[in-house]
């Protein structure tokens, strides 16, 4: 007979059974508990190590706003264009537990040891530091019923936007009387404490520069190190300076300015602080990056408390870049003396009254390196009533005029692309008559002549060119009668323009180029005028490329101002290492045959030998090619505008150069012939100095020659 279990016995098994269930439910439980936190941990560690890597070090690594020297600006033969000067500065760190108070101690102690200008200080600037030397007054200024009512008007609004509602409601209340209350010392005390409060922490801001006398340098350098001058310090700051008075070099922000507000967000995402120097035109703006330097980056080690007990160098700041431009300062500044004395002696000429400016552009049409770029303008001196000049070199690029019959090599070749003229082919020279309007070449007025495309350039034939302009048209002229065209031709010359560099970007490393002005209208005379350079508009610069294009055998270069990029110079007299050349650029080539553009070259020769510009190198010993131009243009009422184009020598050319003056008289019928004067000059310059270095290069070479038995003997 089976034993009987005793239910006592029973109730002991179901308990037993059920802690143990409880038990296994337990250490499951802390099983999957401790897979997550591994499996989180894992995640944090492997997924994530590099996230919060980097955010701890963004935390404890700061970039420091040291005083690094902009990278140096040379001519292409090492001549300083662009230099840094040093200077004694006094500069204020603060932490990011400095308060107001501090900052205001640490001022008025510095006000003991420095002077320090007030014209700074702003209104607002005085209602501030009213109400940090007035704390009492300046609390009561909002009631406690005032600040209860703010609390609950708003229940939405945080601590932090309540106390700044407060805090703005305390400022508007500051009177006009309590603003001016301020004693001179007190001012010049604000005036210290603005600068110190303008930095982020741990980046040294500058207090005084420039004008530190070497007393206040060497008074606040004795006090450095004590409790009343924590986080000041004396430094030396630098000051960017001009060698030359070319407005392409560009400006650079002062301290004082810092970044400007138009791209604040810009430099901001790529930390730079807010009192930063940087470049706002030009060169300078263009080549930012190379030229900024690098900071400082430090490292702070805190304390528990978030105290910074110790700051380690992480990484030196670098000086900028020095950046070698193509130019030829020497060449440069000859050419501004000859295209100033032309423009001063046009403008105290007869009908010159709109004439402002002028243009000359010279540049290397085998790699697009600019060798001179020179805008010129001239203004009345309103205190002297006489007529000065002033640099506007940008305007090679920023503006743009009708250029007349240089543009007529373009047209030709395009004409050749089209079908609308052939090498070597005559076309007769005749006034035409279309409706009532007569159009005509300025050395033909009223007979017969039949002319080659050579001496189409050569003489510069508009009627030559018209023609072209109307077989491209599809137009059928006859004497006296209207006559339509095809208003695609306006295109089709454009785009074949734009392949040599006209009416379109040149792509010059420099910020703010324009393109030109094309005109709106496409009336069957306007084609004509297309087609002689009197109806788009054509900045200098892409003359000079235009011509280089034609130059040095149909391939458009984009023109540029770097040569290279250099380590920093030790001294600004030697250049530093080499450690990039800038590339030549090759845009395109143009849509022509060697033989075509070998033909139009035939025609600039022309030009130069019994041309619009007959014996212009006679007696030198090289040659070159070219075209003159005359425009009629009616931007500034009705002026004359002459140009110049050309390439030298004519065999393996070295230059190409544009020159252009705009407006340069209002009389319609016998423009001066002014456009050929400088540019001889200007080539002749170019020639002469290339002879001279040559000369002075051999003479070194000789002389070192001639040294070295001594030397060995040595």
């Amino acid at each position: 007979m089976k034993k009987q279990v005793h239910k006592a016995d029973q109730a002991k098994i179901r308990q037993r059974k059920h802690i143990a269930f409880r038990m296994n439910f337990l250490f499951f439980s802390i099983f999957v508990l401790f897979s997550m936190l591994i499996l989180r941990l894992g995640y944090l560690q492997i997924v994530k190590g590099e996230d919060y890597s980097l955010a701890l070090e963004r935390t404890e690594e700061i970039t420091v706003n040291t005083s690094i020297p902009r990278g140096r600006i040379f001519d292409r033969l090492g001549t300083v264009m662009v230099d840094n000067e040093p200077q004694n500065a006094i500069t204020y760190t603060k932490t990011t537990s400095t308060s107001a108070n501090e900052m205001h101690n640490i001022a008025k102690v510095l006000a003991d040891l420095i002077e320090q200008d007030t014209k700074r200080v702003t209104i607002g600037d005085k209602r501030d530091f009213w109400i940090l030397t007035h704390p009492e007054e300046a609390k009561a200024k909002v009631s406690t019923e005032e600040q209860k009512a703010i609390e609950e008007g708003s229940p939405t609004l945080s601590r932090t936007e309540v106390q700044r509602a407060i805090n703005k409601l305390t400022r508007e209340r500051v009177t006009e009387e309590e603003i001016n209350s301020f004693t001179d010392d007190e001012l010049e005390v604000l005036a210290i404490y603005r600068e110190m409060m303008s930095g982020y922490a741990y980046s040294p801001q500058i207090v005084k520069s420039g004008n530190v006398t070497k007393e206040e340098f060497a008074a606040v350098s004795e006090r450095l190190g004590e409790p009343e001058l924590q986080g000041v310090n004396t430094t030396t700051d630098w000051e960017r300076v001009k060698k030359s008075t070319n407005a392409i070099l560009g400006t650079t922000s002062t301290p004082i300015e810092g970044i400007p507000n138009s791209r604040k967000d810009y430099f901001l995402a790529r930390d730079y602080a807010r009192n930063d120097r940087v470049g706002k035109s030009y060169f300078e703006q263009y080549y930012e990056e190379l030229l900024k330097g690098q900071k400082t980056i430090m490292k702070n080690i805190k304390d528990r408390s978030g105290r910074v007990v110790e700051t380690k160098t992480i990484k030196e700041g670098e000086p900028g870049k020095d950046l070698v431009l193509t130019i030829d300062s020497e060449l440069q500044l000859a050419i501004e003396d000859m295209v100033s004395a032309e423009l001063l002696k046009l403008k105290a000429g007869p009908n010159a009254q709109e004439l402002d400016r002028a243009f000359f552009v010279m540049m290397n049409p085998n790699n697009g390196e600019i060798l001179s770029l020179v805008g010129k303008q001239v203004v009345k001196n309103k205190e002297t009533g006489k007529f000065e000049i002033l640099d506007y070199a940008y305007g090679t690029f920023t503006s743009s005029y009708e250029a007349g019959s240089t543009v007529k090599m373009a047209t030709l070749l395009t004409g050749y692309q089209e079908g609308a003229a052939r090498i070597g082919e005559v076309k007769i020279d005749e006034p035409l008559k279309i409706g009532g309007i007569y159009k005509r070449s300025l050395f033909n007025q009223h007979s017969r002549v039949a002319v080659n495309d050579i001496e189409a350039i050569g003489k510069s034939s508009n009627v030559y060119m018209f023609r072209i302009a109307i077989a491209m048209g599809k137009g059928n002229y006859r004497f006296g009668e209207s006559m339509r065209i095809d208003k695609t031709a306006f295109d089709r010359f454009r785009q074949s323009f734009s392949s040599f560099g006209l009416g379109t970007k040149t792509g010059i490393d420099l910020p703010g180029e324009v393109p030109g002005i094309p005109g709106k209208d496409t009336l069957t005379g306007l084609l004509l005028d297309f087609s002689i350079g009197q109806y788009d508009t054509y900045t200098p610069l892409q003359l000079a490329q235009y011509v280089s294009t034609i130059a040095n055998g149909g391939y458009r270069i984009a023109p540029k101002v770097l040569k290279e990029i250099r380590e920093p110079s030790a001294d600004g007299e030697i250049f530093g290492p080499l450690i990039q050349e800038t590339e030549i650029t090759i845009l395109n080539r143009i849509n022509s045959t060697d033989a075509e553009i070998e033909q139009v070259k035939r025609g600039m020769k022309y030009v130069y030998e019994q041309g619009t510009a007959r014996n212009m190198f006679a007696g030198k010993d090289y040659d070159g090619a070219g075209k003159t131009g005359t425009a009629e243009s009616y931007s500034n009422g009705s002026t004359i505008n002459l140009s110049h184009v050309g390439f030298a020598p004519y065999e393996n050319p070295e230059i190409a150069y544009a020159y252009i003056i705009p407006h340069i008289t209002t009389t319609l019928t016998s423009p001066p012939g002014a456009q050929n004067d400088v540019t001889k000059l200007a080539v002749d310059k170019y020639f002469e100095l290339k002879a001279q270095r040559a000369k002075d290069n051999t003479a070194t070479v000789t002389q070192s020659i001639q040294q070295a038995p001594e030397e060995i003997g040595k």
